[in-house]
């Protein structure tokens, strides 16, 4: 029997090793955190169906499932090399070499880092940090504290840390610079907010998110935006201040904040502070897609999507064989998505070790997935299915190139 190999815990390698497994196949995974789960770990949201979706408990029943189905999970064991020998997918960690002829790559997404003055301070930490801290460890990061960055992540986990009686002050820009540009930008900040207006509690922000329909409109709405700010959750979301500093002797003390003009540039002497003890950086997220480097998988940069993802097509299979890719590896999406990904993945894996008896359960699979995406209650990319139309069209374009390779 061929054992599978899976990196990656989270939501979409956990569901493609059960579905490997429930086929009859031995699943091997490697995560480097300590517990499954992944990003899908610090969730906890309600829904507009009223039910809670809690990470942890659902982290815990694939968990339990793969566990019960006879997987191997092996944690805190970080993969530091893959390569192809001989045919096999040859995965390097610390303590043991592995060897599969089928290997998923589910590595999630990391978060991109907005470097400003006085963020190397005790105290400041990205925003999944504390909502890791949060909902997972059930540890406050601290009593009082702003959020710089205003995007979808920011903020659903301001939202959690209002769930755990944490006083945010305020969610905020970065002062714009050539590293911060996009999040920097009040206009381009405004069309990420209005993506998660759905969440907000205030039917007044919901209202005025309806009005946004064009860019006059948005321009307006960005031109009076109410310089102390718009509340979400009572929190007050400022697309009109931007944090200068960090500021504190031997750990963070507060922010110095100023208000910027609608095009982002600050207005001198608008400079005022804001106490707090500690800072949150949200700056996003993009594809961990390092190991599909260094496999040698082609990529292309896709905005819609997050960033640079490996080529792939709609079964979760990349143009090297017996490399397959799953989750927020693809591009950014949540997690309800990622585990859709990883069932259409774990098909595809059984499918090309059993010759072929999968084929209708797939095509379904690829039908969940985008009705899953369709009805997504969190979108961290709001053209994200454009975005993966582009992908297919490449993918198309590379086979057509390979076949005039092959016949030339």
């Amino acid at each position: 029997m061929n054992r599978v190999i899976v990196i990656g815990a989270g939501p979409s390698g956990l569901s493609a090793a059960i579905t490997i497994a429930e086929n009859g196949n031995e699943v091997l995974i490697l995560d480097e955190y300590m517990l499954a789960g992944g990003r899908l770990l610090g969730q906890l949201y309600e829904e507009e169906n009223g039910k809670w979706w809690n990470g942890i408990k659902e982290s815990k029943s694939l968990h339990d499932k793969a566990v019960a189905l006879g997987i191997e999970i092996r944690l805190g064991t970080p993969v530091s090399n893959i390569e192809k020998l001989d045919g096999s997918w040859v995965i390097y960690t610390d303590e043991e070499t592995h060897y599969t002829q089928h290997l998923l790559l589910a590595t999630g997404a990391a978060e991109v880092p907005l470097p400003i003055p006085g963020w190397t301070l005790p105290g400041v930490m990205s925003v999944g940090a504390a909502q890791v801290m949060t909902n997972v460890h059930r540890v406050k990061p601290g009593n009082r504290g702003v959020i710089i960055g205003v995007n979808v992540l920011s903020s659903a986990i301001a939202m959690e840390l209002k769930l755990a009686d944490i006083d945010v002050a305020c969610i905020t820009l970065p002062k714009m610079n050539q590293v911060t540009k996009e999040s920097g930008n009040p206009m381009d900040v405004m069309n990420s907010l209005l993506h998660v207006s759905h969440m907000a509690p205030s039917a007044f922000v919901k209202f005025g998110s309806k009005l946004m329909k064009n860019e006059f409109m948005k321009k307006m709405g960005i031109t009076f935006f109410p310089k102390k700010g718009v509340k979400m959750w009572d929190i007050p979301i400022m697309l009109r201040k931007a944090v200068i500093n960090i500021y504190g002797e031997n750990a963070v003390e507060g922010v110095t904040i100023a208000t910027i003009n609608a095009s982002g540039e600050v207005i001198e002497g608008t400079e005022e502070n804001i106490s707090a003890d500690f800072v949150c950086i949200a700056g996003g997220l993009y594809p961990l897609a390092e190991l599909a480097a260094v496999a040698g998988c082609p990529f292309y940069y896709i905005e819609e999507l997050g960033g640079y993802v490996p080529l792939h097509n709609k079964r979760m299979e990349t143009v090297l064989d017996g490399l397959y890719v799953a989750g927020n590896i693809t591009g950014v999406e949540g997690a309800k998505v990622a585990i859709s990904q990883g069932v259409t993945a774990g098909l595809a894996i059984a499918n090309n070790l059993s010759g072929g008896k999968q084929e209708v359960e797939i095509n379904e699979a690829i039908k969940r997935i985008e009705h899953t995406r369709d009805n997504a209650f969190i979108q961290f990319h709001p053209a994200v299915k454009e975005g993966k139309e582009k992908l297919q069209r490449y993918w198309e374009e590379y086979g057509q190139e390979v076949k005039v390779g092959v016949t030339s």
